[in-house]
């Protein structure tokens, strides 16, 4: 995830922000640059690659200023050049931006009506240009960035600099983590306390939809209803911010609400300007299998990805459990893919069982968080989830982009075997691009859920269902629930209920249902009657048709907005992350560090 600097100080704040970025190197970058306002006027330096590209140029190119914002940018729309690095600058505005712009295309024609014509392939311009459209029009620079935040659909984190306002930043988070820092007569942004723990021990959390007013007298903050917020300033220990939550209780808290920006950032990398961005090695055109080999929550994807494979590409495929798949030693065909997920690419099952297959298959597949890891330096193709530094122990958000990446290939093989239309293929792209702002929807189910979790949480067995591809999404739910909760959890696919599982079921057993109101609906509506028959408490998670046309009877619902029916499984993994959170919540447990488990599992 990129990185926000913003300072509005005493003494020269070139050094400053540079400093405050390498901070934020952790997050991963292949761009750099800072902007400043110097006896009125906006200047700005950037650079690709390492922070220490800039740093040189700032030695031959000094920038002189008092008030200033830097970015580190991970390449999404638009490739890794000067001109596509931020700050971005449109007239008298200064932009830096974390997230993503859903409808920046539609912006563009707007402003190209107006005579704006961006110079960078990136959706952040566009918010440069907005702001300096409604400028032209007579605004102040508040005004107009408060015009152009209601013209703004998507994730994000933004910064704005202005020519001529030496005294002046506006903030705003929606979806992306924002933080005001507190100095003596100078000011400060970061998008979190890394960034600003050297300059400040004070810090102000931007909550979901705020923006800011920053001047070095203090910060004016507003809700998402334009009303004046209040918002806590809180202490940090400066010495151990170097990974910090941001506001949340905790990290997995955190890394829930980023699943809208990091998605966005994996959507603009792989499916940028209408195109699916994968390597061409990738050819998945003559194939016989593919393979697919992981553990734990990375499993779970991978059978969701099952379902994509097959249905979209018409490609057979294989999973397996990490652990046990080179014991039994699986024949392999030549003519194949074999590949691995990994949020650390450090697995040690994992890692072996893409030993085993190297010299077996036609190509190595790595799909993993950390670009550097051994998974990926030993695979053919390595392929980033752009999920960002996750920390909490049950994974969330590397989960989400893990589905991303491997739908965008679904994609591709759908494409590469003739199965998928253009037609097709770009009603499947436009589905994937809508859910960001879905997600953002889903997490609005938070309190809700959390009133659920006080009940779910004196269960000793609770049951999750799902039919197609929400049949491993059950198992995902499942799992999280027992791994941070300790409460004893299973998931089953809703037809296999008759078949065993049904005998749990009394009024002591809470059931899970996930049922979007797809072709599958009817049959999974059928297997929950069967177990509000028996007394069962039925917790139905769907969408209002979902909802509207089968919701009697049951214990409690959770409306999510209606999703097209591949890619259901991604939306529905947030209220089935948030039950587990809230139900940990509730009963007391270490959600970020839960007992007997580690982040990375490197040994077998």
């Amino acid at each position: 995830m990129c990185g926000i600097i913003g300072i509005l100080g005493h003494h020269e704040v070139a050094p400053q922000l540079v400093e405050a970025l390498k901070r934020l190197e952790y997050r991963g970058y292949d761009s750099a640059g800072i902007a400043t306002v110097n006896h009125g006027h906006l200047e700005r330096r950037r650079a690709v690659g390492k922070l220490a590209n800039l740093s040189d140029l700032l030695v031959h190119e000094p920038l002189p200023g008092k008030s200033g914002i830097g970015h580190t940018r991970w390449a999404t729309h638009g490739a890794a050049t000067v001109v596509n690095a931020h700050p971005h600058i449109s007239g008298r505005v200064a932009v830096v931006h974390n997230g993503i712009i859903e409808n920046f295309r539609e912006l563009r024609t707007e402003l190209a009506e107006a005579g704006l014509i961006p110079e960078s392939q990136t959706d952040t311009e566009t918010v440069a240009m907005l702001t300096r459209m409604f400028m032209d029009r007579g605004l102040s620079p508040r005004e107009a960035a408060e015009a152009t935040l209601k013209k703004l659909e998507g994730a994000f984190a933004l910064l704005w600099l202005f020519d001529g306002e030496d005294d002046l930043m506006i903030a705003a988070r929606r979806g992306s983590p924002l933080a005001i820092g507190h100095g003596r007569g100078e000011m400060y942004v970061g998008s979190d306390a890394i960034a600003l723990a050297p300059l400040t021990d004070r810090i102000t959390y931007l909550e979901e939809g705020d923006y800011a007013f920053v001047t070095r007298a203090g910060v004016e903050i507003f809700d998402a209803a334009d009303r004046r917020a209040n918002r806590a300033q809180v202490r940090i220990d400066p010495a151990s911010a170097r990974v910090e939550k941001a506001g949340y209780k905790h990290f997995m808290a955190k890394e829930i609400a980023e699943q809208p920006v990091v998605l966005g950032d994996a959507l603009a990398h792989y499916l940028p300007e209408d195109r699916i961005n994968l390597p061409e090695t990738l050819d998945f055109t003559d194939l016989d299998r593919l393979t697919l080999v992981a553990c734990g929550t990375a499993f779970y994807a991978c059978s969701v990805a099952k379902y994509w494979f097959e249905q979209i590409a018409g490609l057979p495929c294989e999973i397996d459990v990490a652990s046990e798949f080179r014991y039994r030693e699986p024949p392999l065909p030549a003519k194949s893919f074999a590949v691995f997920v990994s949020q650390s690419g450090e697995t040690a099952d994992t890692l072996a069982a893409l030993r085993y297959c190297r010299e077996r298959v036609e190509r190595t597949v790595a799909v993993v968080n950390v670009a550097t890891s051994s998974i990926a330096r030993e695979s053919d193709v390595a392929l980033p989830i752009l999920a960002g530094v996750e920390v909490g122990v049950a994974s969330t958000k590397a989960f989400t982009c893990q589905l991303l990446v491997l739908a965008v290939m679904a994609l591709k093989a759908g494409v590469d075997r003739g199965r998928l239309t253009p037609d097709a293929l770009a009603a499947h792209v436009e589905a994937l691009r809508h859910l960001p702002g879905l997600m953002n929807a889903a997490l609005s189910l938070a309190p809700q859920i959390g009133k659920l979790a006080e009940q779910l949480s004196q269960a000793q067995d609770i049951l999750f269902l799902g039919r197609g591809s929400m049949y491993p999404l059950a198992l995902e739910g499942a799992l999280k629930l027992k791994e941070i909760s300790y409460i004893h959890a299973e998931g089953y696919a809703a037809g296999e209920l008759k078949h065993g599982p049904i005998a749990l079921i009394d009024r002591t057993v809470p059931v899970i249902v996930l049922a979007p109101h797809d072709r599958l609906f009817d049959k999974t509506v059928s297997n929950m009657q069967e177990v509000m028959a028996r007394h069962g408490k039925v917790l139905l998670i769907s969408d209002a048709r979902g909802i509207a046309s089968a919701s009697e009877g049951s214990w409690a619902t959770l409306k999510l907005p209606e999703v097209p029916e591949p890619f259901a499984p991604i939306l529905y993994a947030l209220p089935a992350q948030l039950l587990a959170y809230h139900t940990a919540i509730a009963k007391g447990t270490d959600v970020d560090q839960p007992r007997n488990l580690a982040k990375s599992v490197t040994v077998e």
